[in-house]
């Protein structure tokens, strides 16, 4: 066991028995959240919508055509601001770092008291975006993309799990916490509706698979 790991096993019983006596950690029933998806019914229009297409190449992405973490207002970039609107009594000092506070990574169900150990997800990832029609927008699109607090394309989630997603689409990666499978779903089409990105045969089978359950 690494001693990344034994700390964050160490953190998650903590937590847990931190919640179980003060109720301080909870669901994020009662904290802000990503902006809402569109309604499952919505989410299976869209989909029928979206262009059916092979995925392109990845031949000439790189993170750095999707500038990200711009700066939002005074010293706040999105990371911060979504770090500020996803958690609960978070506290920021005055380069607008998060000191303090409490978070709930929807995608596993992990509760987390360090900004450290949480990753801001695009929902739809800088690559899936680049391989879906993103490769021929400007500049400037693919920051608000990357950057986009309106639609539920920013999330922040347990550093680990991010990782393990990476660039997979949904045929390939869903959240281990089933209870938000939907809502994962139904942000997918949302953002990918909204920026007229195309699906592949896999990914729409999975999304369907998903909403139909919804």
């Amino acid at each position: 066991m690494s001693g990344v790991y034994a700390r964050r096993i160490g953190v998650v019983v903590a937590s847990a028995a931190l919640a179980a006596t003060s109720g301080l950690l909870t669901a994020p029933t009662a904290q802000a959240a990503m902006p809402t998806p569109v309604a499952a019914s919505t989410a299976r229009t869209y989909l029928s919508q979206l262009t059916v297409s092979a995925e392109g190449s990845s031949s000439g992405y790189s993170r750095d055509l999707f500038p990200h973490w711009i700066t939002q207002s005074g010293a706040c970039d999105t990371r911060e601001v979504v770090l500020k609107r996803d958690g609960t009594n978070v506290t920021q000092n005055s380069s607008c770092t998060a000191v303090s506070g409490s978070w709930y990574s929807e995608y596993d169900g992990a509760s987390w008291t360090a900004a450290s150990d949480l990753d801001i997800d695009h929902m739809v990832p800088l690559a899936e975006a680049w391989r879906s029609g993103a490769s021929s927008w400007t500049t400037a699109k693919r920051q608000s993309f990357a950057n986009d607090l309106t639609r539920p394309q920013l999330i922040a989630v347990t550093d680990n799990i991010n990782q393990s997603k990476g660039d997979q689409d949904p045929a390939e990666w869903l959240p281990s916490r089933t209870a938000y499978r939907c809502t994962y779903a139904r942000a997918w089409v949302h953002v990918k509706h909204y920026y007229n990105l195309t699906v592949d045969s896999a990914e729409k089978s999975a999304l369907q698979s998903v909403l139909n359950g919804c």
